[in-house]
């Protein structure tokens, strides 16, 4: 089972996430984790091609991809779209911000829209929203309470080393390992 994770990132941190979500989905036994950074051109399209589900991944800059990322969009049509080369594959997806809430919901949705376009299956999030009561803490899995894809968040004065915090990566390697474990579900063999 092959799963590729598209991603983008301007400082470090988005990569964080792309790598926390491919030890998630390692962790499945059978699994082959590709990342895939959109800045090292030229494109795979033919690993995207070959994958069993591609997991998508963008900072959120002003409410919304990054430009780079909204290039390999509008490159796929060329190279996917027309004959729907990824119709049937899973996708997922995931965000990065400086800000707790950076209109981060807009940069899930560009991305399950994306894929839909595609003719993918959305794979979300399983999770009830963590930090969302008084015995809540920020160290909850899915803190930023998201279902479409994860959401984490970086203060914009701190590198890669340090943020994102802890629970926002293992949300993210939750959802590497939720999708390949239905991509398994899908297919069996």
């Amino acid at each position: 089972m092959l799963i590729s994770i598209v991603y983008d990132s301007g400082y470090g941190h988005t990569a964080k996430v792309a790598e926390a979500v491919a030890k998630g989905a390692g962790e499945v036994e059978g699994a082959q984790v590709k990342l895939v950074a959109v800045a090292d051109a030229p494109m795979d399209w033919d690993l995207l091609e070959k994958s069993d589900a591609i997991i998508f991944g963008s900072p959120t800059y002003n409410g919304m991809i990054s430009a780079r990322f909204k290039q390999f969009f509008e490159d796929s049509t060329k190279a996917a779209w027309f004959e729907l080369k990824w119709r049937d594959k899973l996708a997922a997806g995931f965000t990065n911000s400086g800000a707790q809430h950076g209109d981060k919901l807009n940069s899930l949705v560009s991305i399950s829209l994306f894929a839909a376009q595609h003719g993918m299956v959305w794979v979300g999030l399983d999770l009830m929203p963590g930090n969302s009561s008084s015995t809540g803490s920020e160290n909850d899995l899915n803190r930023h309470g998201s279902w479409l894809g994860v959401m984490t968040q970086s203060n914009n004065d701190q590198s890669a080393d340090l943020t994102p915090i802890r629970s926002d990566l293992d949300t993210a390697s939750y959802l590497g390992k939720r999708v390949a474990v239905t991509v398994r579900r899908f297919n069996p063999a």
